[in-house]
């Protein structure tokens, strides 16, 4: 049997080859022997990086977090605040949820929401969506209403989309358009 090559193991390769893995099969399919199988290493070389199969869960909480930030950001860049920033985000948030399944899941369901870089990472895209609505003058607690309501909106449609819960033959990105322009028009009415 040849030697295994040498492979130059650091936290972000491994996290790369874990949102390889959660997005091809689930993040529950992330465990220490599959991913040390897809870095082709063995599986005790993971613990120079993570404390276990809970640390590197963790981490994938944080990454998918940061990689939801960062779809959110870009698509809301330049955008003005308002109808069309909350249109941006929700499309980049669905499109997010399509093409990365494995690390929505992970964004999702953090091991401790109450870890402080979990926290943080969760509470940047928070504070984005607040911005974007901003122009609706909400109070504080309206605000954080109107993310919680929009977020339940993303996830729910992103959620039955993914299990195949839209089975009528209408187009799907104008049904979820239509949803959240009226979660819009709602925000509009309370302020």
């Amino acid at each position: 049997m040849s030697p295994r090559p040498k492979v130059a193991l650091d936290k972000n390769t491994i996290m790369i080859a874990a949102a390889e893995l959660a997005n091809e099969h689930g993040s529950e399919y992330i465990t220490l022997a599959m991913l040390a199988k897809k870095l082709n290493i063995k599986p005790p070389s993971l613990y120079n990086h993570f404390d276990g199969l809970p640390g590197i869960k963790r981490e994938m909480a944080i990454f998918s977090l940061q990689k939801l930030y960062i779809s959110l950001a870009e698509e809301a860049e330049g955008k003005a605040h308002g109808d069309e920033a909350v249109l941006a985000l929700s499309r980049a948030y669905l499109s997010f949820a399509r093409t990365n399944p494995g690390l929505y899941e992970f964004a999702l369901s953090a091991p401790d929401p109450a870890d402080e870089q979990v926290h943080a990472a969760g509470k940047k895209i928070v504070e984005l969506v607040v911005s974007a609505i901003g122009p609706f003058k909400l109070s504080e607690e309206d605000a954080i209403h109107a993310v919680r309501g929009l977020r339940s909106l993303m996830h729910g449609f992103a959620s039955l989309e993914h299990k195949g819960g839209f089975g009528m033959p209408f187009d799907l990105d104008e049904s979820y358009k239509l949803a959240v322009t009226a979660l819009i028009r709602g925000l509009k009415k309370s302020s």
